[in-house]
């Protein structure tokens, strides 16, 4: 085991997860926030106050990774479409604090809520991607996703042209 593996695993360990709620919001949007200010994370440009998050938001899979007082990130679950075809279908988020990078948060986060999704019926998670987010798409191809297509200059950011990663996991114990 290296180093750099054996120190993710120590971090991982003390990580603990907490609901995201109206309370712990401004930690939520702070690291909401520096994912904005990447320019790889969304096309959105503002961060939503509390009422409209929690509105776009599945009531369940809304976590935030804490250690001691830190807050390191946080991941969520939004549905794909009103249709109820598509109730076991949601779209993960995941953003995680600039200074927990590279520390083994993402991949606690969304290890953990992929088995929140499964507990609550989900049996398809999908995420959008910047092709120039690196980190985010290895984080999901780790945690099992696979890539099935992308949207070539979907939209811009500031004036520039995105294109968009589809990645997809299919869960293996629920909706086989």
């Amino acid at each position: 085991m290296t180093n750099l593996v054996a120190r993710q695993m120590a971090i991982a360990a003390s990580m603990k997860l907490i609901e995201i709620s109206a309370e712990n919001y401004p930690e939520v949007a702070r690291i909401y926030g520096e994912g904005l200010l990447t320019g790889t994370a969304t096309f959105e440009t503002t961060i939503p106050n509390w009422e409209k998050w929690d509105a776009g938001h599945l009531s369940f899979g809304r976590i935030l990774a804490v250690e001691a007082d830190d807050y390191l990130g946080w991941a969520s679950l939004s549905p794909v479409s009103s249709r109820c075809v598509y109730g076991g279908v949601a779209e993960v988020s995941v953003y995680v604090a600039e200074t927990a990078r590279g520390k083994g948060a993402g991949t606690f986060l969304l290890k953990n809520l992929i088995e929140i999704s499964e507990a609550n019926n989900i049996w398809t998670l999908q995420s959008g991607i910047f092709r120039d987010n690196v980190a985010s798409h290895k984080l999901h191809i780790k945690c099992g996703f696979r890539e099935v297509g992308y949207k070539e200059k979907v939209g811009q950011l500031h004036g520039v042209w995105k294109d968009n990663v589809l990645l997809e996991r299919r869960s293996k114990i629920i909706g086989v």
